[in-house]
């Protein structure tokens, strides 16, 4: 189902992907309950990362011209999470976004854009604490 799995991870159940094999986990990655990683793209996730429950990360993007989006047309960009990063419970990371080592997303926060290593993160958008 996964397209590498290192040593030591652990995913709850339940747990929904669209592909799977578009998802690349590092060493002793946990992947709460919940989780939903719609990998029409890669989606790689350092070592020692954990992602709370409910945790969503989006590769699909969809046209923001509505006739094209209306036509199907759509992009798929690639989501990367750095190593020894904590997501908290119900974040949604959006296409395209880089989350540095060691970076903190606060529960319920929609990263919409990358996040420096070590930086904490919080709210709709998500914005530097």
């Amino acid at each position: 189902l996964i397209g590498t799995f290192d040593q030591d991870c652990y995913i709850e159940a339940p747990f929904h992907c669209a592909y799977g094999f578009n998802i690349h986990l590092a060493d002793e990655v946990y992947l709460n309950a919940g989780c939903t990683i719609l990998d029409s793209a890669p989606v790689r996730i350092g070592s020692g990362s954990m992602l709370g429950p409910g945790v969503h990360i989006y590769c699909a993007d969809h046209h923001r011209d509505r006739e094209k989006r209306r036509a199907g047309l759509e992009q798929a960009i690639p989501v990367t999470i750095g190593a020894d990063v904590w997501i908290g419970g119900r974040a949604v990371i959006l296409p395209g976004v880089t989350v540095g080592d060691g970076a903190i997303v606060a529960a319920g926060a929609v990263v919409t854009g990358d996040i420096a290593a070590g930086e904490r993160v919080a709210g709709v958008p998500a914005r530097p604490l």
